[in-house]
């Protein structure tokens, strides 16, 4: 049985979109985001960096190594399981009492599958977490300063009373330019 819970409509401003022209001041934007309660954000730079990756994941491992485990693992299963089972359909006249399955002989089989298998399972993971193909994001994403050396912040999904509040946090953070929400354009300059 399920209850239908009432949802009160909260009225969306357009995305929010942060530049910033140091790392620095970028990963001081993200935390100050997340200590004010706001997760829903696209972080963007020209280049990874391991300093963004924490401040966006908390310290937390990311999740595509557990799907690189299982693949290895389903793989490794299946390529043994592939080479033991045909072994054992069409077996041969092995002189000296040989065993039909052996070990070492489907080492190399079970090796190319678990990479084989490992590294499809992480790409898929990687379009997975990474939201690819990205066909749903915002116009803010567009910007060509985030592919030569500046960074973003887009926060999506804002409440219209939360919209000078986030502006404040990004501006105060060392943005040097913070638009969106409600139309309005605003140059910060820091030193």
């Amino acid at each position: 049985m399920s209850v239908a819970v009432p949802v009160e409509a909260v009225a969306t401003v357009a995305p929010i979109k942060a530049v910033y022209a140091h790392l620095d001041a970028l990963v001081t934007g993200i935390e100050d985001l997340k200590k004010a309660g706001f997760r829903d954000m696209i972080v963007i730079t020209p280049f990874p960096r391991h300093e963004v990756e924490d401040a966006v994941y908390e310290g937390e491992p990311s999740p595509v190594r557990w799907f690189t485990l299982v693949g290895g693992l389903f793989g490794a299963t299946m390529a043994f399981s592939l080479t033991a089972l045909t072994s054992a359909n069409w077996p041969m006249i092995l002189p000296g009492g040989k065993p039909v399955v052996s070990v070492p002989p489907f080492l190399v089989i079970t090796f190319e599958g678990t990479i084989l298998w490992a590294s499809l399972f992480t790409f898929f993971a990687m379009c997975l977490f990474g939201r690819l193909p990205a066909t749903d994001l915002p116009k803010a994403v567009e910007d060509d300063r985030f592919s030569n050396d500046h960074f973003g912040i887009i926060v999506e999904h804002v409440g219209a009373q939360d919209a000078s509040k986030i502006k404040s946090i990004l501006s105060h953070s060392g943005a040097i330019e913070v638009s969106g929400g409600d139309g309005s354009e605003a140059e910060v300059h820091h030193a």
